[in-house]
């Protein structure tokens, strides 16, 4: 079994590139998925050219704010609707949700508590529509200072009190081994709970190559072990050409 490859399109997308070239150039090389971040002025047409290209739309942000700030569940929650919404329509898998940075005035736990409120308050009409809540893992340590959700532990945490099974992680490997290392092993034991997965070189978010320290091949073997079904989304920064970078990654991470 291998598994299913995605690339973030904005991280991979040149100035000279249109979308059509780039989602034409990741299907021939194999890729099964397109990925966006935020939704802006051009989503309907980059959804568009992903299927005239016979890519899936993998993973969408969605929503705006903390969720583990009560003042904000309100609009969170409008928020999310409307982003299961376009994913159900679209047959994106799942939207990106996020904890906030750290609040000075409540505790890990009262912390994990609101967050898992808020996405409880969503996982109904989640449920209903099919699609996934996938709380992203960033690292407080390098890339987003501050940020709660920073370890493994906590997004299962939260998970398990949301009692959904539409209650997951994205599980970035990047940011997962600054903040703990022993990917595999962690990847693993929490698989029933990730519904994404983001890749890319550490340190400074680059290839895939020898300048890095994460053993990928090994990784994606790893995971495609565990019968995970959905999408592993590559997020790096590529050094060179964007599309002999796809090209590179994709067989890396297919084993070949």
């Amino acid at each position: 079994m291998r598994i299913k490859q995605s690339v973030c399109y904005p991280i991979m997308k040149t100035p000279k590139m249109s979308f059509d070239e780039l989602f034409e150039a990741a299907a021939k090389i194999g890729y099964a998925a397109v990925e966006m971040w935020g939704r802006g002025d051009d989503y309907e047409e980059v959804v568009a050219l992903a299927k005239k290209n016979g890519l899936v739309m993998a993973s969408m942000c969605g929503h705006g704010g903390a969720l583990n700030n009560r003042a904000e569940h309100e609009s969170i929650l409008a928020q999310l609707r409307e982003s299961i919404d376009l994913a159900a329509e679209h047959g994106i898998p799942g939207v990106i949700c996020f904890s906030g940075n750290r609040l000075p005035h409540i505790d890990e736990l009262q912390a994990i508590e609101a967050t898992a409120d808020g996405l409880r308050a969503a996982a109904p009409y989640a449920e209903k529509k099919g699609v996934n809540l996938n709380i992203e893992l960033l690292n407080s340590k390098v890339d987003h200072p501050g940020y709660q959700c920073d370890h493994t532990a906590w997004g299962v945490a939260v998970c398990q009190r949301v009692g959904s099974p539409r209650a997951k992680l994205l599980y970035d490997i990047y940011h997962m081994q600054i903040m703990e290392g022993d990917v595999i092993r962690t990847i693993r034991q929490n698989i029933r709970y990730i519904g994404h997965f983001h890749t890319a070189g550490n340190p400074d978010r680059r290839d895939m190559d020898d300048d890095q320290e994460l053993n990928y091949r090994g990784i994606c073997r790893a995971i495609a072990g565990t019968g995970y079904e959905y999408y592993v989304g590559h997020e790096f920064k590529p050094k060179g050409d964007p599309i002999e970078a796809m090209r590179t990654t994709f067989a890396l991470c297919n084993g070949e």
